[in-house]
């Protein structure tokens, strides 16, 4: 397939605004400039999308469940079908090996297959009846049925770290083009190539799969213009994000600024604690200390869920984790970031934390070498004290940088993570002799995290019905939902009653000989 550095907006490929003003992916291992040139969408092209998805919408949320999932199981297989031009060009733009691109195409692919199935059961839509009591007394009942239905057209912005899973057609498009909403995706700057493969290969699933005409859209634009744009457009009804944290405040600002505001839902930040209870860092010290490390500089430490925080007791078991994840950092060889932008963020980031009172550098990796955009892995320790009377040591730095907090006592431990914010994901490591040590941990460890792990590590995500891959402020911007698992349909869809509606006019989920054969709640029972 051959890039035409064009948008894609309904059914046509269209040469772009007018202005002149173009993207380029950048190779950072190299930093030679890719072509084609995108050209940045203006107005136009804003008011075109929106509008096709606005018309898309009235007959895309009543086709049947089969037909929606005909076509995410359609975008699945093109998606696959590109091969090794798709990998050969997000390797290209974002310097990450062909294993890691290949696994997350797979996973791309998965996420769309999992919500074909979860509307081939048609569970999500979770229909309510009660039969009409026109008898009862004092008052009669009418007939009353609930179901959910879709918002409307979703404005999705494709993630800096995931050109894949969390961009195009992964994350929040598959979650909203299974609950019914046509989706307008806003292309990364850094990987523009390999969204126009992606964004062609749902291009042509739409088509093949008589979708209707703006069901998806895909637009390039640099900066906040472009997101802005979509944002305040009266015709979007949610937004997903995962980016900064000032990214995702500045689109919550502009949506709640409207006449009509609408959900934001962004995925900001996260360090992700590590809890080390007593009995098992006692008796794992050494093998802790290398998976820790083996975890936190996968990828150079470009994950949401990597783990950037450890929590553990003072002594002598801790004094020996940290000898032994000291010297698997210094080992530990420079790898590529993402652009260069992520570069710089990540050598302030570690800067700062390093400038802070009662740091302490325990370990950084091998110097950096000839890559244009390295990340050098910083190992950084400092005690629980000075952790919770300084915010500045809360910040996620995006990268292999991971801060160590020693702890004097179990009630200082439980301080930690009382002062910490919401994160996506906490783990702890334990015996059963920690358990009771653990179970007094876990409530405060359930109002941070949307996701706790036993004896592993947070890098990672299974796509799968039961993950959570969301938490509190500011790691998601709403922390009843997730991104990832089937639970993330839900996003993208609000509750309608019906009452005494006329059997006619019901839709085939609320008929009463239930022709979908799904499983309904009927006056209370299920």
């Amino acid at each position: 397939m051959t890039l035409e550095g064009h948008h894609l907006i309904g059914f046509a490929s269209v040469a772009g605004a007018t202005d002149g003003r173009t993207i380029s992916a950048v190779n950072p291992a190299s930093g030679e400039t890719l072509a084609p040139a995108y050209p940045l969408a203006g107005q136009a092209e804003v008011e075109r999308a929106c509008q096709l998805a606005e018309d898309a919408f009235l007959a895309y949320r009543r086709l049947p469940l089969a037909d929606r999932a005909a076509f995410l199981e359609a975008a699945a297989d093109n998606i696959d079908a590109l091969g090794d031009t798709l990998t050969e060009r997000a390797m290209a733009e974002t310097g990450l090996p062909r294993a890691r691109l290949e696994g997350e195409r797979g996973r791309t692919c998965g996420q769309l297959r999992l919500f074909a199935e979860v509307l081939r059961s048609g569970d999500y839509l979770d229909v309510r009846i009660e039969d009409a009591l026109p008898e009862r007394a004092p008052m009669p009942r009418p007939s009353l049925a609930q179901q959910q239905v879709p918002l409307g057209p979703v404005a999705v912005f494709g993630a800096s770290n995931f050109p894949l899973a969390f961009s195009v057609a992964g994350g929040d498009t598959a979650a909203a083009l299974a609950a019914g909403c046509p989706v307008i995706v806003k292309a990364h700057s850094a990987h523009p190539g390999t969204s126009e493969l992606v964004g062609r290969a749902l291009q042509q699933a739409a088509k093949s799969s008589n979708m209707p005409e703006g069901v998806f859209s895909l637009l390039y634009g640099s900066g906040s213009e472009l997101g802005q744009a979509l944002v305040k457009d009266p015709r979007i009804q949610a937004v997903g994000f995962t980016g900064s944290r000032n990214g995702g405040t500045a689109l919550l600002r502009t949506a709640q600024a409207r006449p009509q505001p609408i959900p934001v839902y962004a995925e900001m930040s996260s360090i992700n604690p590590v809890l080390l209870l007593p009995q098992h860092l006692e008796a794992n010290a050494e093998a802790l200390g290398d998976a820790f490390v083996a975890s936190l500089t996968m990828g150079a430490g470009q994950f949401c869920t990597n783990p950037g925080l450890i929590l553990a007791l003072s002594g002598a078991a801790l004094e020996r984790f940290v000898e032994q994840a000291g010297a698997a950092v210094r080992e530990a060889a420079p790898q590529l970031m993402l652009t260069p932008g992520i570069h710089a963020a990540y050598e302030q980031g570690v800067a700062q934390l390093v400038d802070q009172p009662g740091v302490s550098l325990v370990a950084k990796g091998k110097a950096t070498g000839h890559l244009a955009c390295p990340c050098q892995p910083h190992l950084l320790r400092t005690s629980a004290s000075d952790f919770i009377g300084n915010a500045a040591l809360h910040d996620e730095v995006f990268g292999a940088c991971a801060l160590i907090v020693e702890c004097d006592s179990v009630a200082q431990m439980q301080q930690v993570l009382t002062a910490l914010e919401g994160q996506l994901t906490a783990t702890v490591h334990l015996e059963e002799a920690d358990y009771a040590l653990a179970d007094q941990l876990l409530p405060l460890l359930e109002r941070r995290a949307g996701r706790i792990l036993f004896n592993g590590w947070p890098t990672g995500v299974e796509v799968c019905h039961s993950m959570v891959h969301g938490g509190p402020w500011p790691s998601t911007s709403d922390s009843r939902t997730t991104s990832v698992g089937s639970a993330a349909i839900q996003r993208f869809l609000r509750p309608v009653c019906y009452q005494a509606m006329p059997e006619a006019l019901a839709p085939d989920s609320l008929k009463a000989d239930n022709p979908l054969g799904l499983t309904r709640q009927v006056n209370g029972k299920r």
